[in-house]
């Protein structure tokens, strides 16, 4: 079988008959893959504590072509995001952007993909203390637009005309994204949202991951970012961990 040396993340992990371990990865070269990691469970295990939950490093896989899982031979990890677990906010945002990237991206997953992960994971571990929301909801932005699902955010997305913002403007879900006036007429919903969140998502869907926000305002853009992937993304199944992560973390 062809071996694979590629830059991994670890986003999931389960444990397999006595002695193994299955987890699923994004890979520079080879978008998620789902592995299996024979023996990582012995007491001398060559893995250790290699393949810890978002664990980073340089893989090497035994692959087959049409084979769902292929088989893990080493890990040598280059960054082990421990400040995760440190805090729930990240880690509970670092599992919403685990579970976005596993549900829908794919095998053909190219390098820049890969970037825009790490960076999403970086981004959130290196979140100062309260800020570990504001972190993940840009990094979600990123990963859908570089999905493919990027709201329009200058052009109406029903007529695709040059929208003037005011104080305010119509943002359509399931049209994706904001309508001008005559469109947003004829066409019922849609969630009003001022100037500076607009910009806001321009900024996080740029690059940006370094926006402030209150307390009410970080919850009104996560509701709106949850909505948004649950019209575009899902397929009526339950996203699990980002569910939980957009209700939970925006009570109160």
């Amino acid at each position: 079988m062809p071996l694979l040396v590629t830059d991994a993340i670890v986003l999931h992990g389960m444990e397999y008959l006595e002695s193994s371990r299955i987890l699923r990865l994004i890979t520079r070269d080879a978008g998620v893959q789902a592995v299996i990691a024979k023996g990582a469970r012995r007491p001398r295990s060559r893995f250790g504590s290699a393949l810890d939950l978002f664990a980073q490093g340089s893989a090497q896989l035994l692959t087959k072509p049409g084979r769902d899982l292929q088989t893990l031979t080493s890990f040598d990890v280059t960054r082990s995001r421990g400040a995760l677990a440190a805090d729930l906010d990240r880690f509970t945002g670092a599992a919403a952007i685990a579970e976005i990237v596993l549900r829908f991206a794919h095998d053909d997953s190219g390098p820049e993909f890969f970037d825009i992960v790490e960076h999403a994971l970086d981004d959130v571990a290196a979140a100062p203390p309260g800020a570990g929301r504001e972190r993940t909801i840009g990094a979600i932005w990123r990963i859908v637009g570089a999905l493919g699902f990027a709201p329009s955010l200058d052009d109406c997305s029903v007529c695709h005309s040059p929208v003037a913002v005011g104080d305010a403007v119509l943002f359509h879900h399931r049209a994706g994204g904001i309508l001008c006036d005559r469109c947003a007429s004829s066409h019922g919903g849609g969630r009003a949202i001022p100037r500076d969140a607009l910009d806001a998502l321009r900024a996080w869907l740029g690059g940006s991951d370094s926006l402030a926000l209150g307390g009410r305002e970080a919850r009104a853009h996560q509701r709106l970012l949850h909505e948004f992937v649950r019209e575009h993304l899902a397929d009526g199944r339950a996203i699990r961990a980002f569910d939980a992560w957009a209700t939970s973390a925006g009570e109160g």
